[in-house]
């Protein structure tokens, strides 16, 4: 196995993880994959820093009930990581239960020797 292929296992286990991590509403599990310096962007265009995300959901604002992550190609390039694939999910969202049918994509940065998110973003598909 290749660096690079070493890389794109390594990046898809933490998409996993980061999924699973908030269905089980494992916000430090969600954390610890996460750069400081996160920027995630919803599909309906707020941004959040990752103190601002952990909050809302640690607050119940967020509250996933099903995801499905296909993901259609990773590029990685150096120390950064691209995610293409989709973000389709039932959850509920300041109380108003949605489905999302999202592409998205994921940026990793290779920090301090691991693989981090610093850069989320889901747009909806028509």
């Amino acid at each position: 196995m290749t660096d690079a292929d070493a890389d794109v296992v390594a990046v898809t286990e933490l998409e996993r993880r980061r999924f699973a991590a908030v269905l089980a509403a494992d916000f430090d599990d969600f954390a610890a994959v996460c750069h400081p310096d996160l920027i995630y962007t919803h599909s309906n265009g707020v941004t959040d820093d990752l103190g601002s995300y952990l909050a809302k959901c640690r607050a119940g604002y967020y509250v996933y009930h099903h995801v499905e992550h296909p993901i259609r190609k990773i590029v990685v390039s150096g120390d950064v990581a691209l995610v293409l694939g989709e973000m389709n999910a039932d959850l509920t969202s300041g109380g108003v239960r949605k489905q999302l049918r999202n592409s998205s994509l994921a940026v990793w940065v290779r920090a301090g020797g691991r693989w981090q998110l610093i850069g989320y973003q889901p747009t909806p598909m028509p």
